[in-house]
């Protein structure tokens, strides 16, 4: 099964959810090569972005980030963001459910600026209007890999869900697949 969903499709909006969804964010401004990314959050919503600390993958100067008052003016800037269409990637941490109507409002403007809208979201709530969801979360284990993440596409308006095993790689600037190792839960020669 191949990553078919992977990058995401510009001109519309997306969800994520998990404890890895900022990784799988990452890994969508790392894939963009120079362009930049502004990165939308509530001011009270906890940890913020440090971006001196993801040089590894991404220049610190691409990354613009917006702090708000409110989820309204979260979702203002996001939309008028992805609208413009200068930045190629609006990312926004979303507190509450999005209504039809502001899932719709950010579709149409991620549309008008042919950018890409990434929303981070809260486990179990999502948007109707959002073209994909996924679900983003660490694999742990004795492979000796602490990048491992499993990827899961729970809806796709465009094609077939799945899921997968993944890991950046930071020469190439990509996702790798990665088979998943056959020992776990149930396998055959699992270890005991």
């Amino acid at each position: 099964m191949t990553l078919t969903a992977f990058p995401l499709r510009p001109g519309r909006v997306h969800e994520v959810a998990g404890p890895a969804a900022a990784a799988f964010a990452l890994c969508c401004a790392a894939g963009a090569g120079d362009a930049g990314l502004i990165w939308v959050r509530p001011a009270w919503a906890g940890a913020a972005l440090f971006p001196h600390g993801l040089a590894d993958l991404i220049d610190p100067s691409r990354i613009l980030i917006a702090q708000t008052a409110s989820e309204v003016d979260t979702l203002t800037v996001a939309e008028e963001s992805l609208r413009d269409g200068v930045l190629p990637l609006v990312i926004i941490e979303v507190t509450k459910p999005l209504s039809l109507r502001a899932g719709r409002r950010l579709q149409l403007a991620a549309g008008a600026g042919q950018a890409t809208g990434l929303c981070l979201i809260p486990d179990g709530m999502g948007s109707n209007a959002a073209e994909t969801r996924w679900h983003a979360a660490p694999v742990f284990g004795d492979q000796g890999d602490s990048t491992l993440m499993k990827w899961e596409l729970n809806k796709n308006k465009s094609g077939t869900v799945g899921a997968w095993h993944v890991r950046w790689n930071r020469q190439t600037h990509c996702v790798d697949m990665v088979s998943p190792l056959p020992f776990g839960s149930g396998a055959a020669g699992a270890r005991g």
